[in-house]
């Protein structure tokens, strides 16, 4: 009989905090510069430069912490953790493992049996990010890029309470989208601001102890940490089942082969020699400051969601959708109370909203126009000045080139035909050009009106009055 396995899951999440400056100097944390742009001395381990804490990093991380329900470490302090990497210019990296600044927390996710289930998080600490190795292929060479050592991050330690791949991204997508409503950090997955390494093992069913594990990095989306897991899993198992023992080791996925490789051994605390970071002060955090804090927290998606379950008499899913991203529900909320109409607006939001972004793989962020002009867009329709139809193209010109909908219509010439006297000379040349359809309607087909007003809309290019063609129809078929 075949062995039956349990995977044992814990995850490491750097996310890089939102400030605009670096955590121990003044130097730009802006994405994309230029390379080695955005050094200084400290930033460059120059012998000599002293580092002094952002308090912006320490309330971001304190944040996150309290959103994550965790206790707030009134006194924490840093330490050097020591090792030698190209891009590491220090030959060390200030982080906190004797004192982090959050402890004992958790996220509650969907678990594989479909009941809620507590992922705890044992730590959250703050340290500096490392620098980036760019390797030149064509000169067989690596070059290093310092604009990204010494950006803040907080790295969030969750126990190892994850049994697979679906529990995982579930945590990790709660996290993010509590880190993104807190204004935190964007967690960016493909910019580097949110990675995840990855620690599994797996044991027999019912064993109390955990088995050998080894530490995944280099996945850059939900989709690779998807198949890395899976294929690790695989793997051990497979070793194990040969009678073979799995090493503790760190791995390097790689997307294209869609396998783990060997990187080094897995290392232990006890070989990056921590020490207390001499250059620091230890940091005292009184009872109100974490307090003042606290109350500046925004409101979470969970509470956003049940807002709009009793208030809006959203669906369960429109309201699910909306809150899942932080920028989509501030549109919602903004647009509905500029123009009245929250169902309008979140039709629109759900629909032909979503389904651009889903088409063009753009980032909720990413949407051009604001809530004003998607208001105006509402009203505009409610108003009969457009059509619904007409609406679908008014927002397609505002994602390519956002501007008040009212001048997109005039430009265009998409004002809604509403004069009686026009819309009866539509309907009359509909009814002679489709006698079958007439025929159709009188004989109780009702079906064959639908048709008709849908043939007079195609006649005026979507831009006739449709509650005015329904009514127009029924009178003149009715003689």
């Amino acid at each position: 009989m075949s062995k039956v396995y349990e995977t044992v899951i814990g995850l490491e999440v750097h996310v890089e905090l939102a400030t605009k400056t670096k955590i121990f100097c003044g130097c730009s944390t802006a994405f994309g510069g230029a390379p080695n742009t955005h050094t200084c001395p400290v930033c460059t381990g120059m012998p000599g430069s002293l580092p002094v804490l952002n308090k912006q990093v320490v309330e971001y991380a304190m944040a996150v912490g309290l959103a994550l329900n965790c206790d707030i470490n009134q006194y924490c302090k840093f330490d050097r953790k020591n090792y030698f990497y190209p891009d590491n210019p220090q030959n060390y990296q200030i982080s906190q493992l004797y004192k982090p600044i959050c402890t004992n927390g958790y996220v509650e996710i969907k678990g594989d049996d479909g009941e809620k289930k507590q992922v705890r998080i044992h730590e959250i600490h703050m340290e500096e990010d490392a620098g980036k190795l760019v390797h030149d292929d064509w000169n067989d060479c690596s070059l290093v890029d310092l604009n990204r050592s010494g950006v803040p991050l907080i790295e969030i330690v969750s126990e190892p309470d994850m049994r697979s791949s679906d529990e995982v991204i579930a945590y990790l997508e709660k996290l993010r989208l509590i880190i993104q409503y807190l204004g935190a950090s964007d967690c960016k997955l493909n910019e580097g601001s949110m990675r995840a390494d990855v620690n599994l093992s797996v044991r027999e069913y019912g064993a109390k102890e955990f088995g050998t594990r080894t530490e995944m990095k280099n996945m850059n989306s939900f989709r690779s940490i998807t198949r890395a897991l899976e294929y690790e899993i695989g793997r051990q198992v497979e070793v194990i089942d040969n009678g073979g023992v799995v090493d503790q080791e760190t791995l390097r996925w790689d997307e294209v082969s869609g396998k783990t490789f060997s990187m080094r051994d897995k290392e232990n605390a006890q070989d990056y020699r921590y020490f207390p970071e001499p250059d620091l002060v230890a940091i005292k955090l009184s009872e109100e400051y974490i307090e003042n804090i606290r109350k500046t927290l925004p409101e979470m998606p969970e509470s956003r969601k049940e807002r709009y379950l009793r208030d809006y008499k959203l669906s369960e899913k429109d309201a699910g959708i909306i809150t899942s991203s932080k920028y989509l529900s501030d549109l919602f909320e903004k647009a509905s109370e500029i123009c009245g109409n929250y169902k309008a607006v979140n039709n629109w939001i759900i629909s032909d909203i979503s389904r651009i972004l889903n088409e063009t793989e753009m980032d909720p962020k990413e949407i051009p126009f604001d809530a004003k002009q998607l208001a105006k867009l509402v009203t505009l329709i409610d108003k009969g000045t457009i059509s619904s139809s007409i609406g679908k193209k008014v927002l397609i010109e505002l994602f390519e080139n956002p501007r008040d909908p009212e001048d997109i219509i005039k430009e265009k010439g998409w004002i809604q035909i509403s004069d009686e006297g026009a819309i009866k000379e539509v309907v009359l040349k509909i009814i002679e050009a489709n006698p079958q359809s007439v025929a159709d309607f009188k004989a109780g087909k009702d079906r064959a009106l639908g048709f008709l007003v849908g043939q007079a809309m195609k006649e005026t290019k979507g831009k006739a009055n449709p509650q005015m063609l329904n009514k127009m129809f029924a009178e003149e078929l009715k003689k």
